[in-house]
């Protein structure tokens, strides 16, 4: 990293100039009907404790059986990462005591993850590129819920969640600001949702992270890099289970303001696990940090070791979707579509879609403003997906054809835009009926120019030495078709009355 680069992520305290450095721990429910060790099912809205087995309930003599589908879902994954697929993996217990956890224990994998380092590459806020390195991918059960507020005296235990499987996505420390760590959760839920190995619902807590924060003295960061060191970095604090981009934004500023001022006070951070209160816009602790040997991992007796066969790997390779990166650069050479325009575009791989049904034979970038602009922004005021829009591509492709064959222009295209939105029938369709289409005739609108110029004899003189006021007609004119005159064909008029170059 160029020191311009990390120049640009300094914070400055009373003392001098400080650097976060963060690690991100992303917990994905894997996309499955089924538990990972049982066969009781998994989803969103079901009455407490409706979905649940003996396995998950933890009753004696109960053995949990492995869901292949989710060792599939964490492969595709994993290969989706470019990270290593490990052929040899096991199965650890975790062990601590929580109510929401009926065994007393966690199945999940410390020493030999199903998945090993990878590489994801990140669009920054200004377009430039950083890679994050992807230490391990493994698979883990969930716990279940604790309820707190339906008594005042009581607190009750929802196990529907337990035993549901989670991807838990473990980073490098390669990420140096909010914006990175918010840009790099963003890139991760979207190739998960291109893979169909999670759905990404964080209002759902369907894809949470665990934020690692830690700062150290401008250039130590650099030192790290250059020597594996982790000395050179500062004590770290982890920030459980938030789910909100712009909560992980605000708990990382919080918590590096928060660890720099305790520094500059000459004391020191300790290594503890904390929570965000987005009311109060603050981290507050939770517990000591534990360590590996707090929790007495050991493999799990009633699990064999899991083996995979490479020809298992390269045929769920064979079966990847075109992944987001793949995606960007193929619109960019296909559609000649700018870098900004491709990744808004595959931002959500229903929107890339819709693009590209519309799309066919068409002005592409134009197709991509509507897309990314005028419909995204309608999408979003209605809460409604990509997939949910009520104007089909053929009818964007339709308003696009009609704007390049010159029946109508852009601005009259946006009252066209309303009309369809409305259900009103398809472009075409509501340009006959409203009587929109471009007022294209050369002797109306000489007509419509004269009489403006007649009126405005000292206005058209003056635009002679301000040819910028030549904006001022446009308009008049524009006012006076109900604008419907074609623009092009307004302005050389205007020009050729008024003597304009």
């Amino acid at each position: 990293m160029t020191d311009t680069k990390t120049d640009t992520k300094l914070i400055q305290g009373r003392t001098g100039a400080w650097e976060i450095v963060m690690g991100l721990e992303i917990h994905a429910q894997v996309a499955s009907k089924a538990k990972l060790f049982s066969g009781a099912a998994v989803g969103f809205g079901a009455g407490p404790n409706e979905q649940v087995s003996l396995v998950d309930a933890g009753f004696p003599g109960m053995l949990p059986t492995l869901n292949k589908f989710c060792v599939e879902q964490a492969v595709r994954t994993g290969l989706g990462l470019n990270a290593r697929i490990n052929t040899f993996s096991q199965f650890d217990r975790k062990n601590y005591f929580y109510p929401d956890l009926p065994t007393g224990y966690q199945i999940s994998q410390l020493y030999h993850p199903i998945v090993g380092e990878g590489v994801v590459e990140v669009e920054a806020e200004d377009g430039s590129f950083f890679n994050v390195g992807i230490e391990r991918l493994h698979l883990e059960q969930d716990a279940g819920k604790l309820i707190h507020d339906l008594s005042p005296t009581e607190s009750y235990v929802d196990l529907n969640r337990a035993g549901t499987a989670l991807m838990e996505i473990v980073s490098r420390p390669d990420l140096r600001s909010p914006e990175e760590a918010v840009a790099y959760v963003k890139k991760i839920r979207t190739i998960l949702i291109y893979l169909g190995t999670c759905d990404g619902d964080m209002e759902k807590g369907n894809l949470r992270a665990d934020v690692n924060v830690s700062v150290c003295r401008a250039g130590g960061y650099d030192r790290f890099k250059e020597t594996g060191d982790f000395s050179h970095l500062g004590t770290r604090c982890e920030i459980k289970n938030v789910n909100s981009f712009r909560f992980i934004s605000q708990a990382i500023n919080y918590e590096a303001r928060r660890q720099i001022e305790i520094l500059e006070d000459g004391g020191k951070v300790d290594q503890e696990t904390r929570l965000y209160d987005p009311a109060s816009g603050e981290t507050r602790s939770m517990r000591s940090k534990e360590e590996a040997m707090d929790y007495r991992y050991f493999p799990d007796p009633d699990l064999l070791p899991l083996e995979i066969e490479q020809a298992w790997i390269d045929e769920i390779r064979a079966s990847l979707p075109e992944l987001p990166d793949e995606k960007r650069k193929r619109l960019m050479s296909q559609y000649g579509l700018s870098q900004y325009d491709a990744v808004v575009l595959i931002s959500e791989q229903a929107k890339a879609d819709y693009f590209e049904a519309a799309a066919k034979g068409r002005d592409a970038k134009l197709v991509a403003n509507w897309v990314t602009n005028e419909l995204s922004a309608r999408l979003a005021a209605d809460h409604l997906d990509f997939d949910q829009s009520p104007v089909p591509a053929a009818h964007v492709a339709e308003l696009v054809q009609l704007i390049e064959d010159g029946t109508i222009s852009s601005k009259i295209a946006k009252e066209v835009f309303d009309h369809v939105w409305n259900g009103e029938g398809g472009p075409s369709e509501v340009v006959e009926k409203h009587g929109l289409k471009q007022v294209t005739d050369t002797g109306a609108i000489e007509a419509a120019v004269d009489a403006i110029i007649a009126a405005n004899p000292d206005k058209a003189e003056a635009v002679k030495d301000k040819p910028q006021a030549l904006g001022w007609f446009v308009g008049q004119v524009m006012k006076a078709t109900g604008g419907k005159a074609n623009p092009a064909a307004v302005n050389a008029i205007l020009k050729a009355r008024l003597g304009v170059d």
